[in-house]
């Protein structure tokens, strides 16, 4: 079966394809609604022109949704830290709380940079800020911030919607403990969807075990930043498991059902098969952390905020080959690219996404698609349609790389996913190993050892039987990231703060399991950026030999 058409889900898959990584300007995915957040998020005054601000130090002004105070505020409201260089919040909280007569300190949730020497804002002192660059008590503010043209109107907008950043009850936060939830798709093996829910359920229970929260005697001043973050109440995890049943079409649904029950903070790890868009877009659409799913297929989105994904799945593999492939662009020889993929299997959405990619370079694409449920003869057919092929790429699992045949077409490049196919252990006969490059999303396996061998350290300590190396590990370190973002956010449990942390504090974390190196800079979707080329080698395959160095394409 041969198609060239490429569906609105695999070209937004495509178009992002070869920038995978790559910060866009737009604060989130979903559009500004309230008056003032189109100047917050994008630049755009209510009005209709674009913002212009610029610095008494003599830089370039700034403009548009360069101008935007997304970009050093956050999309909370609550900052940042870059280098030496403090943001400080700006929600009406922070903004326009009174400090204690008596103390002078704050009675406000922890967030570095706060000024809390300072009296009070009032709408009057905060448009002279953001014009003036003067501070509530008159004095300058950084260079760093800008001074805004703004009108009234406008202005009167901008500082409304600082105003309704502020959030006094998140979902998913009591008192006593914070509420997440892991999702599992109804096309996933029962076998791994119990694996990696034995990690999960392990690292809640290990969390709640060894709790060191304040004693008795000793209780916070609640006055003070300072007293927040050392004696701030440690709450119990507590996990929602949302298991999707039917078709894709009704998942949103079941999802709005499931969150208005059992409110969350957060969705954390899980696991999909082909087909996690509506769960993605969900997330979007609620303004939901998402972190860290188990998918081969993720979405990306050039606006999306809320969902974060260690690796680009099949995607990445489809933006690697197609590099590849585009290198090679001028060889005259290479002019078509057959591809071969069962039907509804995550090498559909691959093969979709390379097609997408290739299109504009002028390489046509021929894909032989396979029943989902056929025969390994119908693979052979589909085989035998690639004989004069000049480069194929394989998007199939283990059991359909086994059936393979003898080799490959006579003077093919071959390329296959390493993720569907097993990695390392990918069964390759030995006429196509010579022949094949493995796309490998993951570190090499003598380079990962010790990190990989700490989360399987603590699986054999507690008894969590390991059933899919990867996924569990993998499922290990997004729990251990939200451990340690919700450490950074001591008291201040806000949503969108919590991807802001992460993207933060990723970047110095040493142990990243199967990836040589996680960072997220600011709407960043994906952890990990790159993977190898490697070739099978050794007596039955058993030898892994890179052919390319670390590559993001």
């Amino acid at each position: 079966m041969t198609s060239s058409h490429v569906p609105h889900a695999a070209r937004r898959l495509a178009a992002a394809a070869l920038v995978l990584g790559a910060a866009c300007a737009v604060a989130g995915g979903e559009s500004p609604a309230l008056p003032g957040e189109s100047t917050y998020r994008l630049g755009q005054l209510d009005s209709g022109r674009r913002l212009e601000g610029a610095r008494d130090s003599g830089g370039a002004p700034v403009v548009g949704a360069d101008a935007a105070c997304v970009n050093c505020h956050q999309r909370s409201g609550l900052g940042a830290t870059e280098g030496r260089t403090t943001i400080p919040p700006i929600t009406g909280m922070y903004l326009f709380h009174p400090r204690d007569k008596r103390t002078g300190e704050y009675a406000l949730p922890f967030v570095p940079g706060a000024r809390e020497n300072r009296e009070p804002y009032t709408d009057e002192t905060l448009a002279r800020a953001i014009r003036d660059g003067l501070d509530a008590n008159g004095k300058p503010l950084s260079y760093l911030m800008p001074r805004f043209s703004i009108g009234d109107a406008d202005m009167a907008a901008l500082i409304a919607y600082l105003k309704s950043l502020d959030v006094r009850r998140v979902p998913g936060v009591t008192d006593s403990a914070l509420h997440f939830a892991t999702v599992f798709t109804p096309d996933v093996d029962p076998a791994r969807r119990r694996a990696v829910l034995d990690v999960v359920e392990t690292y809640f229970a290990d969390k709640n075990r060894f709790q060191f929260g304040p004693s008795a005697k000793l209780q916070p001043s609640g006055k003070t930043m300072y007293a927040k973050s050392m004696f701030m109440v440690n709450r119990r995890w507590q996990l929602h498991v949302w298991d999707l049943t039917g078709p894709a079409s009704t998942w949103q649904a079941q999802l709005t059902e499931r969150l208005a029950a059992e409110p969350v903070l957060s969705v954390v790890s899980g696991l999909a098969g082909p087909h996690w868009e509506p769960v993605h877009d969900f997330c979007e659409r609620e303004s939901l952390p998402c972190l860290f799913p188990n998918v081969e297929v993720p979405v990306v989105g050039s606006d999306d905020f809320y969902t974060l994904y260690l690796s680009g799945g099949v995607t990445l593999e489809a933006a690697m080959i197609a590099a590849r492939l585009q290198e090679a662009s001028d060889d005259p020889a290479l002019r078509v690219v057959h591809q071969v993929y069962r039907v509804g299997d995550s090498g559909e959405a691959g093969a979709k996404t390379l097609a997408a990619a290739l299109e504009p370079r002028g390489i046509a694409v021929r894909n032989h698609a396979v029943a989902a449920d056929a025969a390994p003869g119908e693979l052979a057919r589909a085989l035998q349609a690639t004989s004069k092929a000049q480069a194929l790429v394989l998007w199939l699992r283990p059991s359909d790389l086994s059936a393979l045949g003898p080799a490959p077409p006579s003077g093919a490049r071959v390329y296959a996913s390493g993720l569907m196919g097993g990695l390392e252990v990918a069964p390759l006969p030995e006429g196509w190993r010579d022949r094949t490059w493995l796309t490998y999303p993951v570190d090499l396996p003598d380079k990962r050892i010790v990190r990989v061998d700490y989360a399987l350290g603590w699986f054999a300590l507690r008894h969590v039987p390991v059933v899919d190396a990867r996924i569990q590990v993998d499922t290990y370190l997004a729990c251990g990231l939200l451990a340690e973002t919700l450490s950074h956010m001591v008291d201040t449990f806000v949503r969108p703060y919590l991807i802001e942390q992460l993207q933060t504090s990723i970047d110095h974390r040493i142990l990243t399991g199967y990836y040589p190196h996680l960072s997220l800079a600011s709407h960043q979707q994906f952890a990990s950026k790159g993977g190898f080329f490697v070739r099978l080698a050794g007596a039955n395959g058993s030898k892994l030999v890179a052919e390319s160095g670390w590559t993001v394409p």
